[in-house]
């Protein structure tokens, strides 16, 4: 059996999945399960600092995303895709599929957005219905500071759509506070239940924007629209996976019980950085790293397969990456049930290991490093 210390998904607790295995009832017809379904959405919101409802969807965090972009876009709306990273240039595809009109805002895959450019950007283009934001981009660790992007959209007008799937829980999010409209989060990453589940917070700015389509969604599954009144009716617009949920809920009880959560993951982040750098590799991206993920470039004298070969060989999975950046970076997972330090110090003394049976130079002892980097961080 494997240690998954990729970047999602992560290790899943021992009470997540013995919540997995709770009795199943028919959520269609059990009026007890819509109770507990509203419950833990109310209690995602409030883990979100926000009154707007969340709901949880029966997909994987892409399903979100999808169904936002669905439920917003009518034929001909223009979208604002803000693009730095390859989750960032993916959401137009959404755009076009549903009709609307992307414009890319591109800028350096190296570096986090530079929130003063794009407010001059904005002061000549900001006729757009809402503009799409990666709060973590994942195929590089790009980080994007959602807490100044959201509110500078929001003043010229635009509607927020925002993915944290990858962030959320590692990084601090405050829905109300950066004025975003939707959120989409997922539950492989730092929530640490299983794949399978997607969840999203919704405005009364977005709802409005809904409400005042003048076409209907083309989709069903992706029509954000059909849980408007699940809650007065007692009705799911489809059968709800009840398993996943009684996770997914365990999951979130665990993070309410850690107050300490954000701390752990920015000390595990910057202990894990400090040594790689330490060891003479080379961090990615330059700026705009995330608490969730930890990327270094391949050293020139060795492949990505071979890395991860070797930590295989280990019985520890990190991940390579795709696109533009395949065979380029290591990806090391410190995110959710990742982000501890017993895990992180196995994952260095065998990453130390693979290197230096490459021939890779290393500067330092990397597991010993790591420990000690986390005592002074501490």
């Amino acid at each position: 059996m494997y240690k998954v210390m990729t970047p999602g998904p992560t290790q899943v607790r021992e009470n997540v999945r013995n919540a997995r295995s709770l009795p199943c009832t028919n959520p269609d017809i059990d009026e007890s399960f819509v109770e507990f379904y509203s419950e833990t959405c109310k209690l995602i919101s409030s883990l979100l600092h926000t009154k707007n409802e969340t709901l949880i969807l029966s997909g994987e965090g892409i399903l979100g995303l999808e169904a936002a972009c669905a439920t917003l876009t009518e034929n001909g709306d223009k979208v604002l895709v803000l693009d730095n990273g390859i989750y960032g240039n993916g959401f137009a595809d959404f755009v076009k599929m549903y009709g609307g009109i992307p414009t890319l805002y591109t800028v350096d895959y190296n570096n986090t957005i530079d929130v003063n450019a794009l407010d001059a950007y904005l002061k000549d283009n900001h006729d757009f219905k809402y503009a799409t934001v990666v709060h973590c981009d994942t195929p590089s660790g790009m980080k994007n500071d959602i807490s100044l992007i959201c509110p500078l959209l929001k003043k010229y007008g635009i509607l927020t759509l925002v993915d944290s799937v990858s962030a959320m829980f590692g990084e601090e999010v405050r829905v109300d506070d950066y004025k975003i409209d939707i959120l989409c989060g997922g539950s492989q990453k730092a929530v640490s239940a299983p794949p399978g589940l997607t969840f999203v917070t919704i405005s009364d700015d977005a709802k409005a924007a809904f409400h005042s389509r003048k076409t209907p969604v083309a989709g069903f599954y992706t029509n954000l629209m059909t849980f408007d009144t699940y809650y007065e009716d007692k009705w799911f617009p489809y059968t709800m996976p009840i398993s996943d949920i009684y996770g997914l809920r365990q999951a979130f009880d665990n993070i309410r019980d850690d107050p300490s959560i954000l701390d752990r993951h920015k000390a595990i982040a910057e202990a894990t950085r400090s040594t790689l750098k330490a060891s003479g590799l080379k961090l990615f991206p330059e700026t705009g790293f995330c608490n969730t993920v930890s990327l270094f470039q391949v050293p020139d004298n060795a492949s990505a397969d071979d890395i991860l070969k070797g930590m295989r060989e280990h019985n520890i999975l990190i991940a390579g990456s795709f696109g533009d950046f395949a065979g380029k970076v290591i990806r090391i997972g410190h995110m959710g049930e990742n982000a501890n330090t017993s895990d992180m110090t196995e994952l260095f003394a065998a990453l130390d290991e693979v290197l230096r049976s490459l021939n890779v130079p290393v500067a330092v002892k990397m597991d010993e490093y790591f420990t000690s980097c986390l005592r002074k961080i501490v």
